[in-house]
């Protein structure tokens, strides 16, 4: 009997297209292996005693793997809206913007909020579900956004808001 754990809250909808392009081709590319995988499974299982035999295992637990990560892309696919359009006031953020914050200490920070599907630190990109995108959203620029974090509260200022392809590198 496994221990309680309450559900995960919803995460938004939200994706770009570039984003969709990459979980899609991600979920082909997974059906790909999973034959690759189920055709070694197969040749494991026919070698006999599959109690001790290493490869059988470990294509067991490669195929459970492979079969999760199918399974909710397939679940999470049909859910996810594309969203291409750039808002009215390009200089207020919303989904898809990359902004520029400067802290306190005068330091220069970008970020790219994008969907939690795609989120990337060492690119820069954050989901619109962390606690920063969500203070930063609506705000324009010379704002100041005040952030909790586990180290304390943080304070940044909106130095600049961009839209569009240039954003997506």
């Amino acid at each position: 009997m496994g221990r309680y754990r309450p559900p995960q809250p919803k995460q938004s909808p939200y994706i770009t297209r570039a984003g969709y392009q990459r979980l899609e081709a991600e979920s082909k590319t997974l059906w790909v292996r999973r034959r690759e995988v189920t055709k070694a499974l197969a040749a494991a299982a026919a070698e006999g005693d599959r109690s001790e035999n290493a490869e059988y295992i470990y294509r067991k637990k490669e195929l459970r793997e492979l079969d999760r990560r199918i399974r909710y892309l397939q679940k999470r696919l049909p859910d996810l809206k594309v969203v291409e359009t750039i808002p009215t006031n390009p200089q207020q953020v919303f989904f898809g913007a990359t902004i520029e914050l400067e802290d306190d200490a005068g330091n220069v920070v970008t970020y790219r909020i994008v969907g939690p599907d795609e989120f990337d630190p060492e690119r820069g990109w954050i989901s619109m579900d962390a606690p920063l995108a969500r203070a930063l959203l609506k705000r324009s620029l010379d704002d100041e956004v005040v952030v909790q974090t586990p180290g304390g509260e943080r304070r940044y200022w909106v130095m600049a808001v961009r839209y569009g392809i240039e954003a997506d590198s």
